[in-house]
């Protein structure tokens, strides 16, 4: 009779915990909370940065000068970055040609470990790809 009680009891709970594992919860939505986040706080912009600064310095270059000077005549800079457009390998490339013949030892080895390490990457990663 014990062995009869112990498995009633037992399929009682089992199918108790069936039924609740079976109910669905649901909620009409009255308590949930809104989430609201703070408002982003404006950015503080440097309208005076030397890149805006400098915006538009060489127009007045053609109407004063009567067109004989361009801007990148008056770029003070090193040699082969003056008025040059390109990538860095592209760059490298220009100063050792330009200057690699004066540069010292230790700075011309570590510009050609430059350009042939930006070389096999530009061949293996590059655009063309």
């Amino acid at each position: 009779m014990s062995v009869f009680g112990g498995l009633l009891r037992s399929a009682v709970t089992f199918c108790q915990s069936s039924a609740l594992l079976c109910t669905r919860n649901f909620s009409t939505g009255t308590c949930a909370r809104i989430r609201m986040h703070a408002i982003p706080k404006l950015k503080e912009v440097d309208r005076w940065t030397e890149k805006r600064s400098m915006f538009g310095v060489y127009d007045n270059i053609g109407i004063l000068g009567d067109f004989k000077a361009h801007p990148k005549d008056l770029i003070r800079g090193p040699v082969w970055v003056r008025g040059f457009k390109g990538n860095e390998l592209q760059r490298l490339i220009r100063k050792k040609r330009m200057v690699g013949d004066r540069m010292m030892t230790e700075d011309k080895h570590s510009l050609d470990k430059r350009i042939s390490f930006l070389y096999r990457r530009f061949n293996r990663y590059g655009k063309h790809r």
